[in-house]
């Protein structure tokens, strides 16, 4: 009688499992059936902001829906992200996340969802990749120079960042345990700040967005020694990447991309993907892009997934290479 028991369990558990496959096809199947929100986990005007609103027409038009932005700033994007994450998992409520998504876990405790299991990847949107810059007058005309200099002067040359828990400090701190180097960090309250103090010498070194350092290295101010970015840049053609300087591998970008709630059925993340891969194909789009410092990325959700677990991992590593504690 117990394994009849145990066989009727069997059962209905397959039953279940089944009905909830159907139902889970049938609802892709007829997906979208009414209007798609998609969450900007910060104010207005910022990068994810503009980012959503490029492709939300493109979305509309594919789908045949009316696809809705919707900013919910704050606590550093964790609000918005937390109301995705515990958003039905059913295509309707998607959010556009950067890469400080993949920052959070490794300096902020107690993070009301997990990074990597609460969400479901559908594309990586876009790239920006990070320079690595020196004060002009510092005498390296190349990253591996600049290496050099450093393991010679231990502890001498300083770098700026836009913050003590920033992504570009995580990066610099990360590149700098690889290079076998240390350096003194200066803090500073943004982008703009940390490199006109590399600019004035205050500091020499910096790893900053082309938006923020591409002025200055066009007024000769100072100097790019490498991109973070895996192919070279369209816009600095003549700036080797990290992997050609010798750190083959090692990226270092920031990013925007569309995550779902974990659970959201596959065939409506293939979906979502493989319109937005047509969209990025789209030169009004590149353009668009391109003003706002980005690359078109596209690719898998896989591919996408495998980004933030990698860096998830990366940041957490160099948070504990430089004494930042999650707070």
């Amino acid at each position: 009688m117990a394994s009849l028991s145990r066989f009727g369990a069997a059962l209905r558990f397959i039953i279940v499992c089944a009905l909830c496959g159907f139902a889970s096809a049938a609802a892709a199947q007829n997906y979208p059936s009414h209007n798609i929100r998609i969450i900007v986990p910060f104010a207005a005007g910022g990068l994810n902001d503009t980012a959503a609103r490029i492709i939300q027409p493109y979305l509309e038009k594919a789908l045949k829906q009316s696809v809705v932005v919707e900013n919910k700033p704050g606590a550093s994007g964790i609000l918005g992200a937390t109301y995705t994450a515990k958003s039905p998992p059913d295509g309707y409520t998607l959010t556009m996340v950067a890469s400080s998504h993949t920052v959070l876990p490794a300096t902020t405790a107690n993070l009301p969802y997990d990074a990597e299991k609460d969400f479901a990847p559908i594309i990586l949107l876009g790239k920006n990749p990070l320079m690595f810059v020196v004060n002009a007058n510092v005498p390296a005309k190349t990253i591996q120079e600049f290496v050099a200099l450093a393991k010679s002067e231990p502890g001498k040359l300083n770098y700026a960042t836009p913050g003590a828990a920033t992504q570009t400090r995580l990066v610099a701190e990360l590149w700098s345990l690889r290079a076998g180097i240390k350096m003194q960090h200066v803090p500073y309250t943004g982008g703009a700040p940390a490199i006109l103090s590399v600019v004035a010498g205050q500091t020499q070194f910096t790893v900053l967005s082309p938006l923020v350092s591409g002025p200055q290295i066009a007024a000769g101010k100072v100097r790019a020694l490498a991109v973070g970015s895996l192919t070279r840049d369209p816009q600095y053609p003549d700036v080797p990447t990290l992997a050609e300087s010798g750190f083959p591998g090692f990226e270092a970008i920031q990013w925007v991309g569309l995550l779902a709630p974990a659970g959201t059925p596959k065939p409506i993340v293939d979906r979502i993907n493989a319109e937005v891969n047509k969209a990025l194909k789209d030169p009004a789009m590149i353009k668009q892009l391109a003003q706002q410092g980005m690359l078109p990325a596209g690719g898998t959700p896989e591919s996408f997934r495998a980004l933030i677990h990698t860096e998830v991992a990366n940041w957490k590593e160099a948070a504990h290479a430089a004494g930042i504690k999650p707070e």
